[in-house]
């Protein structure tokens, strides 16, 4: 089960527990998806169900606004995440602000998802980390699933949940497997896991960069290093509890992830690390991020994105640079 057939298997459940739930977007239809995680859905449901749109994100978000007001739960697709930010007036100003707008009244349960971050050798507008402008923005929840099980519970969640969802998937895992049946229930949303245990420093990773920060724990235990690996899973609602307990046992932290460092959702967490967790660093903490530039061309993106050797680079740091 890959990744993209856990999506297409939980979008597939969700229609066929509730018939509220519709799925458009561009593409998404006959072809199934740039990525086929919408694959057979229109043969199995019908294109009232599941159909294509124009190419005009500000509609199709717009669109599932309107439709959320009159009881359906709509799931959409933004085909690439740079092609989301023509949508954004309607994410901000209107789908995150419905419920604090009406006093509680109305509630809008739209799940935006947008395939996101590189290492696929997409060009320009193919390949951005947009996660912390949804992040900044109060009414949304931010998942991002870092495994193949999480990508198919935390979709159903987000799908059943009364709140706008924005469901970032990491596209270069996308072919990712896993070898058992898929739970029917994951760890909830808004709890992140600890994924591989250890005493000397705290690696905390999300979406695409979870495999990153596994590697790099299992290479780090021949040079001496016995990493724990936090995945996030979700950045809001964000588990402050199991990241700061964490750093308090190992004293020293790492957050990794794809989008440019400043500004970027790790700033958020570092912040919060040193707010609660000062007296218990022994040394500063640090990021492992994507660099302050746009997103580089194919042959050039292996440079950009944080691999093993920058990540144990850093590792190294904590104890070389005290």
């Amino acid at each position: 089960m890959t990744l993209a057939k856990a999506l297409n298997r939980a979008l597939h459940d969700e229609m066929s527990h509730d018939e509220r739930v519709v799925v458009f977007g561009e593409d998404v239809g006959r072809l199934g998806g740039v990525f086929r995680v919408t694959d057979g859905l229109a043969a199995r449901f019908g294109d009232q169900r599941c159909f294509d749109t124009p190419v005009a994100e500000s509609a199709i978000l717009g669109m599932a606004i309107g439709m959320a007001l009159y009881g359906l739960r709509p799931v959409v697709e933004m085909q690439f995440d740079a092609f989301a930010y023509p949508a954004f007036e309607q994410l901000a100003s209107h789908l995150a602000k419905m419920r604090n707008r009406t006093r509680g009244a109305v509630s809008l349960p739209v799940v935006v998802r947008v395939p996101y971050g590189g290492g696929v050798g997409g060009v320009e507008h193919h390949s951005d980390s947009s996660e912390a402008y949804a992040a900044h923005t109060p009414g949304l929840h931010v998942l991002t699933p870092g495994t193949v099980e999480d990508a198919y519970g935390m979709l159903r969640a987000a799908v059943r949940g009364a709140d706008p969802v924005v469901f970032f998937e990491p596209k270069r895992l996308y072919w990712s497997v896993a070898d058992r049946a898929l739970p029917a229930e994951v760890a909830p949303v808004g709890r992140a896991l600890i994924r591989r245990a250890g005493t000397h420093a705290t690696l905390v990773a999300y979406g695409p960069t979870v495999p990153i920060a596994l590697a790099a724990a299992e290479l780090g235990t021949a040079e001496g290093y016995d990493l724990e690996v936090i995945d996030l899973r979700s950045l809001v609602p964000f588990d402050e509890q199991t990241v700061h307990e964490s750093v308090r046992r190992t004293g020293r932290a790492i957050v990794v992830h794809e989008a440019s460092g400043f500004a970027g959702f790790g700033a958020e967490v570092v912040a919060r690390i040193c707010e609660e967790c000062f007296h218990h660093l022994e040394a500063p903490v640090r990021r492992v991020t994507g660099f302050d530039i746009p997103y580089p061309p194919p042959r050039l993106e292996r440079f950009h994105l944080p691999s093993v050797d920058r990540v144990l680079d850093a590792v190294s740091s904590l104890w070389r640079d005290q």
